[in-house]
């Protein structure tokens, strides 16, 4: 198989010749991988089945200095929404500065320099790069864009879910603002023929969801399905992917109710992936469930090399499922892991 027959095999719950996967770095175990390889991309080094496009860079960055401190420190970068990300503590960690901390009303919203990502310049490159990852075999996605991360990113946790009760008019007015871009990042991927649209916000926390799950109805359910909406009037047969860390197993239904199949990423610490499959492995694939704050920091190789066919025998015997590390992997995750996990993955197929 192709990597691109084998993924679309496996998320139409149909046994590949082997399991699809992928992986990801942080900035500081990039550096690892690069001094152990020798190579510079993960993608192109490991040949992972999944390849991803997405908008260019914006060109017209908005001017957010009545918004921001004057005296940012050293190191602090701005990125395209105004959200300013000071350096952490530690490794690649930043801690941010809301831009929308101060703004209270839709008018002054109103005035807010959002970024140009609906421009024509930023999205017209998407055919020719899909047909050519195509060309060469490749399974295609594209991300169109967080909802309740960035309107928390942009004003700030505890204002942002502030704002869900007592200043609803202001939620309302930047999270559709969000959604439309959104939509349209949306609507361009699959006009470009990309085989899956990815979403997602983390709104799981380890034993519970952030908010009731009536809330998360209420703002974010009509609002994501929008987002879906727009992909499958182009492409009906396009798959959805939601990206949310920690438990969220209330909202499994409604998530599948508004057109995602593909789950991600299963954290095992949150959530039991086998119980996932036996009760909706139906209707949605499983992409993840290698976990990233258990067994590949702190197993051995062998240990690693075990847990990833026990996964494989147990979670993808019928197809549905797409293997992958639930986070991006940290520098606590030891070297030998990662090629322990690449190499399992690659040669397992007693399945």
């Amino acid at each position: 198989m192709t990597p691109r027959e084998r993924v679309l095999a496996a998320l139409s719950h149909r046994r590949p010749d082997r399991t699809p996967f992928e992986l990801s770095f942080t900035p500081p175990m990039l550096e690892t991988f690069q001094k152990e390889t020798g190579a510079l991309d993960p993608v192109e080094y490991f040949d992972l089945d999944i390849r991803s496009v997405g908008v260019k860079p914006t060109e017209r960055q908005g001017d957010f200095s009545r918004y921001l401190p004057e005296d940012l420190p050293k190191g602090t970068t701005i990125d395209e929404w105004g959200v300013a990300h000071r350096p952490g503590s530690m490794y690649h960690f930043t801690k941010m500065i809301h831009p929308l901390a101060n703004v209270n009303t839709v008018r002054m919203l109103e005035e807010y320099p959002f970024p140009d990502i609906t421009a024509e310049y930023r999205v017209s490159h998407l055919p020719d790069a899909v047909a050519r990852l195509h060309d060469a075999g490749y399974f295609v996605d594209g991300f169109a864009g967080h909802i309740f991360e960035q309107a928390w990113y942009m004003r700030g946790m505890e204002a942002f879910l502030t704002d869900l009760v007592l200043n609803p008019s202001l939620a309302e007015a930047l999270l559709d603002t969000i959604v439309d871009m959104n939509c349209h990042v949306a609507r361009r991927l699959a006009s470009a023929g990309v085989d899956m649209l990815r979403t997602g916000d983390d709104v799981g926390t380890q034993k519970a969801l952030m908010m009731s799950p009536d809330m998360w109805r209420e703002w974010f359910k009509p609002r994501l399905g929008k987002v879906i909406a727009a992909a499958r009037a182009v492409n009906p047969e396009i798959h959805v992917w939601y990206h949310s860390d920690g438990f969220i197993l209330p909202i499994i239904p409604d998530l599948i109710e508004i057109g995602v199949d593909v789950l991600n990423p299963i954290q095992p610490e949150c959530l039991d992936p086998e119980m996932i499959k036996e009760r909706f492995g139906d209707v949605i694939s499983l992409w993840g469930t290698i976990g990233t704050q258990s067994i590949m920091p702190f197993g051995t190789p062998k240990e690693v090399a075990e847990y990833t066919k026990d996964h494989i025998r147990r979670l993808g015997y019928n197809g549905g499922l797409v293997l992958a590390p639930t986070h991006v992997l940290e520098p606590d995750v030891p070297w030998e892991n990662v090629l322990a996990y690449v190499e399992t993955v690659r040669e397992f197929t007693d399945f």
